[in-house]
């Protein structure tokens, strides 16, 4: 006999599978190729999110391309020729605007992954994946109804596509699965 939780799990699946199959992949494989031409990847998101883009940072730097999660203490400064990327549902956090407002004047490049396009940080994107999923923060809804908190499908999906993201790199970098080499060591 199957559990409460062993049903929201398959419901927490089938909404993953029908809100991903949304993402447009020309949008993600345009995300590829600047990132594979930018100098330096910075990520930045607030929340959920933001541990969502922190664990891309991570993999990013795992296949060895330099990059940072902004506000960490030993990120430096972004320069012309860095990508930002901001992963944020409502693309309207005031913090993520401001960084997303300075890396356009410094000139750097700038993605985000959100649900609505035309937020405050999509209007300043140069690219934009966005993800058709409920947030709590904006009354307009998107996409489909979810059983999960609001944002949960949103960041779930998130993680979904950047690992995703990773794994098209790899095949493109040549790299397979022992790339990992530089994984933390002093654990």
């Amino acid at each position: 006999m199957k559990t409460k939780t062993v049903e929201y799990m398959e419901k927490i699946v089938r909404e993953l599978e029908s809100t991903v199959l949304k993402i447009q992949n020309k949008d993600a494989d345009w995300l590829i190729k600047k990132i594979l031409k930018s100098k330096r990847i910075f990520t930045a998101g607030a929340g959920r999110s933001g541990l969502m883009v922190k664990a891309f940072a991570m993999r990013l730097m795992h296949i060895g391309i330099e990059s940072y999660f902004a506000g960490e203490t030993v990120t430096p400064g972004i320069e012309k020729g860095d990508l930002l990327l901001i992963g944020s549902g409502s693309g309207e956090t005031g913090g993520l605007y401001v960084m997303a407002k300075k890396a356009k004047q410094i000139g750097a490049d700038l993605a985000v992954i959100t649900i609505f396009s035309e937020s405050s940080i999509g209007k300043l994107a140069d690219i934009i994946i966005t993800i058709p999923a409920p947030t709590a923060k904006v009354e307009q809804e998107a996409g489909i109804p979810s059983v999960q908190p609001k944002g949960s499908l949103f960041e779930q999906c998130l993680l979904i596509l950047l690992e995703a993201i990773i794994i098209t790199l790899m095949e493109k970098m040549n790299t397979g699965p022992n790339i990992m080499r530089r994984h933390a060591n002093l654990e």
